[in-house]
């Protein structure tokens, strides 16, 4: 169900990437015919090979942006958490969107026409180039994305997964796994078996996982870790008895 934007939702849009560099009132423009949609867990607000007739902004929840391959398994992109945007691109080339976004729990999502967005761009360029400047910003970090598959191990990517959730920037400190773990499996390029054997591994440098709770003795150490090459941290990690 689609409802008018509310005074939170609006500074949540304000503040994404995509929007960056624009003048208040530009975004306001862009924004103006936007709605919100309630979304429940497992429901879709896009899917693959649909036309695209909008992009999206996520103000609360996450979801799953994943593919369908040919041999009609799915394969997760990225998972969307509030502030994020997506599908800037196939909005404003009037194209069809490449990816499936589901949500993975309760998700409010705005929708932004991409038609009112092809006509904002037509009277103010400027859009455009900010997002063709988010779009370039996010094909960065998706090129990231895949080196880190190719360069590191299984625990490297844990490793690293599990640091990029806590802000210490030293000692102890307790985080809380954002989705379940066969979600983060499929955003690290792992089987749930190789996830909890990777889990299974860093108890060896005092990484305690229950259930989606997770109690790390040393963020250091464990950033540690996520950036060393394979060889040290195989030199590191401990056998688990």
């Amino acid at each position: 169900m689609s409802s008018k934007l509310t005074a939170g939702d609006l500074q949540v849009i304000n503040r994404v990437a995509v929007f960056r560099g624009l003048k208040p009132e530009t975004v306001q423009h862009v924004i103006a015919p936007a709605t919100a949609t309630m979304l429940r867990p497992h429901e879709l607000i896009m899917r693959q090979e649909e036309p695209a007739t909008a992009f999206f902004i996520v103000i609360d929840g996450w979801l799953k942006i994943s593919r369908n391959t040919q041999s009609g398994g799915e394969t997760v992109i990225d998972m969307m958490k509030k502030g994020d945007s997506f599908a800037e691109a196939a909005a404003f080339s009037g194209g069809r969107y490449i990816a499936t976004a589901e949500a993975v729990n309760i998700a409010r999502v705005a929708r932004i026409p991409a038609d009112h967005l092809i006509r904002c761009i037509r009277e103010s360029p400027d859009i455009a180039l900010a997002m063709i400047a988010s779009t370039s910003q996010r094909m960065h970090y998706l090129v990231q994305q895949v080196e880190q598959l190719k360069a590191q191990s299984g625990v490297q990517r844990v490793a690293e997964f599990l640091a990029s959730l806590s802000a210490a920037e030293q000692g102890r400190c307790a985080l809380a796994l954002p989705y379940d773990k066969i979600l983060i499996a499929g955003r690290l390029g792992l089987t749930p078996e190789s996830l909890s054997r990777a889990f299974a591994k860093l108890r060896g440098v005092g990484v305690t996982i229950n259930a989606s709770k997770v109690d790390v003795d040393d963020i250091v150490e464990l950033r540690r870790i996520a950036a060393d090459d394979r060889n040290a941290v195989r030199g590191t990690l401990r056998p688990v008895r």
